[in-house]
């Protein structure tokens, strides 16, 4: 099997992703079997830094640095379990000796298995206002629908004031699901959890359209590359 590793960026969304590696490679491959796995991450607080001054190269450099202590530690590819990151991906991939799987498309990828025709895109400020999602959503021919700016603006503060510290707040809950059938009736018919915190407190069975989980995506076709 391969070694997985993985590029932290936000605890929640990185402790997620680890675990369901782990929990699922377990019911793949025999009790307690998973991929060897490496995690590095860096402060929240550089990405963030990075992020508000719109430096994505500055944030691209945080992920290379996390790669490099990677491979040094013998990972064979990468991931990184945070989308809002991913706007740097192509800087990454550019200058980075590992390969890595990138969280949107392995995300679009069940967009399509779901035959999904408009997409409702959640997750922070950052990332609903970037082409993460749309540019790759369009190469597919499936539309897609950002939230309409206060709407952002309110996910956002949830996201980064709530749910990245690990506080999951029912009336947040709230928030999200009736954001959710307000797209629904606005023509989504699924929904990307966009943001790898979003998945801990939105899931199908309480949300009114399908949901899009890219964390847990990420982490699967991680196990399936380990194990190929």
């Amino acid at each position: 099997m391969k070694h997985i590793g993985i590029a932290g960026c936000s605890a929640e969304g990185a402790a997620l992703c680890y675990k369901t590696i782990c929990t699922e490679g377990a019911k793949r491959l025999g009790a307690h079997r998973h991929p060897e796995i490496s995690m590095h991450t860096p402060s929240l607080s550089e990405y963030v830094r990075y992020l508000d001054a719109g430096d994505l190269n500055g944030v691209g450099d945080l992920m290379l640095d996390s790669a490099r202590r990677l491979e040094r530690a013998g990972a064979d590819f990468l991931v990184c379990p945070d989308n809002t990151i991913h706007q740097a991906f192509d800087y990454v991939v550019e200058r980075s000796s590992l390969p890595w799987l990138n969280i949107a498309e392995e995300t679009v990828m069940v967009a399509r298995e779901l035959q999904s025709k408009k997409v409702g895109i959640l997750g922070t400020r950052w990332l609903v206002e970037s082409n993460v999602y749309p540019e790759r959503f369009e190469a597919f021919g499936i539309d897609w629908m950002r939230p309409d700016p206060e709407e952002i603006a309110e996910i956002d503060r949830i996201i980064m004031d709530e749910l990245v510290p690990g506080n999951f707040l029912a009336t947040s809950i709230s928030y999200f699901q009736e954001l959710i059938r307000k797209m629904k009736n606005r023509g989504a018919d699924s929904v990307v959890l966009g943001c790898t915190e979003i998945p801990l407190i939105i899931r199908d069975d309480n949300s009114a359209l399908p949901t899009l989980d890219s964390t847990r995506t990420l982490a699967r076709s991680a196990l399936e590359a380990a194990t190929a």
